[in-house]
């Protein structure tokens, strides 16, 4: 799953940068330093380092099937803990970053270990005794990787893994570090050209990975294949140390996971503290929008009590904040909680975008070519899904919405939850498509004769497996970005880095999900004359049996959506779409990139 922004959310993302920006610590920085000069090297760094990366997952299936010996239900576990990882080391590197390290170094540690983690790879691919010996063709017998093998496999994945962690949190911020320049009056615009094509670059990288890489894996081989992205990886770390000279390098700030911690403790400690009769009683910040905390989750006001003059030191600041938690920290944790539930929703419809192994086969078996010489490769068809994203985005923000309101007469924008449902929906229809496209491929596979030979082609062209990609594509350019905007809009400020963190904490859930739902299908549908729905012999399992359970799983979770959706209440996006429907002022075909808050001065 690739995430990737509307108009909208890079603003949005724009504003909460620069405000963090313009609340970080002074720094004695050259005025010769940052700015546009920057943005090449921190832009090819991130594009080159997702080409390498997102270039050996598609076939990533053959190789562990066909090299290491390993079945389908197997290999893709492999490849959901590989993901889980990948998604959930970022929150960890931004942590690491935020609190300890400085972006830079986060970034250049992070360029280290993803070089070696694919160096490790094409090691595997280069020296025979790091794979299992080819299979005796006289008595069919293969041997399985040895643990030694398997251990040097997944340490590339894992340093892999580890690099991401590095990069993918702290470049788009650190990017933005290089353009805090509040003297000028361009910076608005300077950022938007940044973060326009840094996401420009990150749509293009991942095509590139998904063509380009792929054809050399499936034409030249593995040595070939991982050898690329190895130096794609090396100019990527090198790019970006040669420019260290030019870098603005913000200090380390103070990490919102420890101010959770405190309230936490604090409210446990004042438990039996009753709560003050006047808003008086209540510990917040000199200057802050909240005097007292709100009346959901009131347990946790407690942490804000004060107890004592003698807690609060003259300047308003507490003398322990393990005794004595502001308004604002209190009211930060309570947002994070109450979006939890809607949160959970969108981890279904990432287990179903993560399924990248069925497809594959599905794709091998079938009929690729376009014309008589032109044939695209198995690996190659996730493209659909970015293609059908990006342009779904280009036609909602600048012709389906401005359309509609012309039609209306008025302002026409779907909130955020709506958007999320959508994607819920079209998910679901994804999966009911991909069954019945798999039960007619096996159908017709059976009447060929080709029930044993999972390695025969099916007389039946690969295009029919183009409309499931675009549905998932669809629903990710609806739910994907209406939950990030969710987030921006509905946690505080000071939040931001949580609220991109937050998706992909649950793309990391969803793939450890995946798995076990994938395991548990195989152990339960398979035993004495029966094959698994998921064998590794794609005619003789029933694929389509396992994306039809999706679809069954996906509609439930779309009821419970609605459930959480209504729970939840009214959002705060509503305030700023009321505001922006009165405002007569605003020119009706930039309704759709209307930033969620006002921009900062």
């Amino acid at each position: 799953m690739i995430e990737l922004s509307s108009n909208s959310d890079q603003m949005t993302k724009m504003e909460d940068h620069h405000n963090k920006l313009s609340s970080s610590p002074p720094t004695a920085v050259s005025r010769s330093k940052g700015g546009l000069i920057t943005m090449p090297f921190i832009i090819a760094n991130e594009a080159l380092e997702k080409v390498a990366s997102y270039g050996l997952l598609p076939n990533m299936t053959f190789y562990l099937m066909k090299d290491y010996r390993m079945e389908v239900t197997p290999a893709q576990n492999l490849l959901f803990y590989w993901s889980s990882a990948t998604n959930f080391l970022p929150i960890v590197g931004a942590f690491i970053a935020d609190s300890y390290l400085g972006r830079f170094l986060a970034i250049g540690f992070g360029s280290i270990f993803s070089f070696l983690g694919t160096i490790l790879l094409w090691l595997t691919a280069m020296i025979p005794k790091a794979r299992p010996p080819p299979c005796d063709l006289s008595t069919h017998a293969c041997k399985s990787a040895t643990p030694a093998q398997y251990t040097l496999l997944v340490s590339s994945f894992m340093l892999m893994s580890i690099g991401a962690g590095g990069v993918r949190p702290c470049s788009l911020a650190f990017g933005a570090n290089q353009f805090n320049k509040r003297d000028n009056p361009d910076n608005k615009r300077v950022l938007e050209t940044y973060f326009n094509w840094y996401y420009a670059s990150a749509m293009i990288s991942v095509l590139i990975a998904m063509t380009g890489i792929v054809y050399l894996q499936d034409h030249m081989g593995w040595k070939v294949g991982f050898a690329v992205p190895a130096i794609i990886m090396f100019f990527s770390g090198l790019l970006f140390f040669l420019a260290s000279p030019l870098y603005i390098k913000e200090k380390v700030g103070k990490n919102l996971f420890s101010r959770f911690v405190q309230v936490i403790v604090v409210s446990y400690k004042n438990r039996k503290l009753t709560y003050p009769a006047q808003n008086s009683g209540y510990h917040h910040s000199n200057g802050s929008e909240f005097f007292v905390p709100s009346s959901k989750l009131r347990f946790l006001n407690k942490a804000c009590i004060i107890k004592s003059p003698e807690d609060v030191k003259q300047d308003g600041v507490a003398v322990d904040p393990w005794n004595l938690c502001t308004v604002e920290k209190v009211e930060e944790l309570k947002s994070l909680i109450r979006v939890m539930p809607l949160w959970s929703t969108g981890i279904m419809i990432s287990i179903n975008l993560s399924q990248s192994s069925f497809p594959l086969l599905q794709a091998k078996s079938m009929d690729r070519h376009i014309t008589k010489s032109v044939e695209i490769p198995a690996g190659s068809f996730g493209m659909f899904t970015i293609i059908a994203l990006t342009l779904w985005l280009v036609l909602y923000d600048r012709a389906i919405l401005p359309l509609a309101s012309r039609i209306r007469g008025k302002r026409v924008r779907l909130g955020t939850k709506e958007r999320m449902g959508i994607g819920i929906f079209f998910s679901c229809m994804a999966m009911l498509l991909s069954g019945i496209i798999e039960h007619i491929r096996r159908r017709k596979a059976i009447e060929q004769g080709l029930l044993k030979n999972p390695e025969g082609m099916v007389a039946m062209s690969a295009m029919w497996l183009v409309p499931q990609h675009c549905l998932n594509g669809i629903a990710e350019a609806f739910n994907a970005i209406g939950q990030t905007e969710f987030y921006y809009s509905e946690l505080p400020r000071s939040m931001s880095s949580i609220a991109t963190a937050m998706f992909g904490l649950g793309m990391a859930v969803a793939n450890l999900l995946a798995s076990v739902i994938l395991s548990n299908v195989d152990n339960l549908t398979k035993g004495e004359g029966k094959e698994s729905w998921v064998s590794s012999n794609i005619n003789m399992g029933h694929y389509e049996n396992y994306y039809w359970l999706l679809a069954i799983m996906t509609a439930f979770n779309l009821l419970y959506f609605m459930v959480c959706s209504w729970a939840y209440g009214p959002c705060a996006e509503n305030m700023s779409k009321k505001m922006v429907e009165e405002d007569e002022d605003v020119p009706l075909e930039n309704i759709s990139g209307t930033p969620l808050r006002p921009l900062p001065a």
